[in-house]
């Protein structure tokens, strides 16, 4: 560590993303990205940018909030875009957590506890229940802000509105934040309730539903004047934050439901398929309304799960957090994907039997 760190973060964990591998050709099943390509138009549109990368995007993207506020009839003013997601959960770490802290559930999206950990915010962990649900009843003595991810990582358990609701009317004065990376697969969104409650944000990202993740497009939906207060510390710390590319290409997507619709389709059905397999080889499953399934197996540990499949050429995700460390995360593939995935894990159980 150098002399010159600020004391602040010398003690801060970085997040660790999923692996990207180097060495080898693998069926990726791991960092949640859809199997599915971009739709044609976003790819093109993205394309015919890229003449102009000597010009800067644009710092207002009014066409972007638009368009991805329309689809909840929502306006411009109650869209703010981020760098992924996750610069939107930083806009609103930094904006609205330091000094109040915040409360998210003990098995989450780990960028919340870096995040708070980063920006000096004092957090709570509420531990869900045995069977992995978030009981909304556990928060209603919480004063500090909270964050829900809906569906939850690394669960994919899903709330409703109304719970959510619930969660809101449980204090007015206190700000929720509801994460709905996942919530096009099969979910229904929250972000219509920005209109009816002052306190809310709806964070969402365009990595997952709509195959753009290496594009880092993400939206906060709220009231007019979160928004605005976001926008200020928006363009403070990157007024330029999405490039003309990546935004070209979200509001291409944005435009192409059908597309969008059979993508999701498709994942839901093989997420169904998937599901019903596991089950019938003697795996737990946790019951999912993401793009994936978190599932462990009496017969072998998360890790040796992980490893084994690894070994075979399939990367699912393993997380050495205690309560489900004896888990695997799969993203949910094409179907000759997860046949793959199948396949490799019947091997290893059987191997697991020798």
């Amino acid at each position: 560590m150098s002399i010159f760190l600020s004391k602040a973060l010398a003690g801060m964990q970085p997040y660790v993303p999923g692996e990207q591998p180097q060495d080898k050709k693998y069926i990726k099943l791991n960092t949640n990205e859809s199997p599915f390509p971009p739709c044609a138009g976003a790819a093109a549109a993205a394309a015919a940018q890229a003449a102009e990368l000597n010009l800067y995007s644009d710092p207002d993207g009014m066409v972007l909030r638009r368009a991805a506020g329309s689809r909840y009839g929502l306006g411009a003013g109650n869209v703010c875009f981020g760098n992924g997601s996750d610069e939107n959960l930083f806009h609103l770490f930094f904006a609205y957590l330091r000094g109040a802290g915040a409360a998210f559930a003990d098995v989450t999206y780990g960028l919340y506890p870096v995040l708070c950990s980063a920006l000096g915010i004092d957090c709570k962990t509420v531990p869900l229940k045995a069977d992995f649900t978030i009981d909304i009843a556990d928060y209603a003595a919480i004063t500090a802000p909270v964050v829900i991810a809906n569906p939850n990582a690394q669960t994919g358990i899903y709330l409703k509105p109304e719970q959510i609701e619930k969660l809101i009317l449980q204090n007015r004065q206190r700000f929720v934040i509801i994460d709905e990376a996942y919530i096009d697969f099969g979910g229904q969104s929250c972000a219509p309730l920005v209109k009816k409650y002052n306190n809310l944000a709806v964070v969402q990202t365009m990595s997952k539903s709509r195959s753009l993740a290496g594009a880092r497009v993400g939206f906060t939906f709220a009231c007019e004047e979160i928004i605005s207060e976001l926008e200020g510390v928006r363009r403070s710390l990157n007024p330029y934050n999405i490039n003309r590319m990546s935004m070209a290409a979200a509001i291409s997507s944005l435009e192409d439901e059908d597309y969008f619709a059979r993508c999701t389709r498709a994942v839901q059905s093989v997420r169904q398929y998937t599901a019903d397999k596991l089950k019938k080889m003697g795996f737990e499953v946790l019951p999912s309304l993401a793009n994936f399934l978190l599932c462990r197996h009496t017969k072998m540990c998360g890790r040796g799960l992980y490893e084994g499949l690894k070994e075979r050429g399939v990367l699912v995700r393993h997380f050495s957090q205690g309560r489900i460390d004896d888990f695997i995360r799969v993203t949910i593939g094409t179907q000759d994907q997860m046949d793959a995935f199948l396949a490799g894990a019947a091997q290893v159980l059987a191997a697991c039997g020798d």
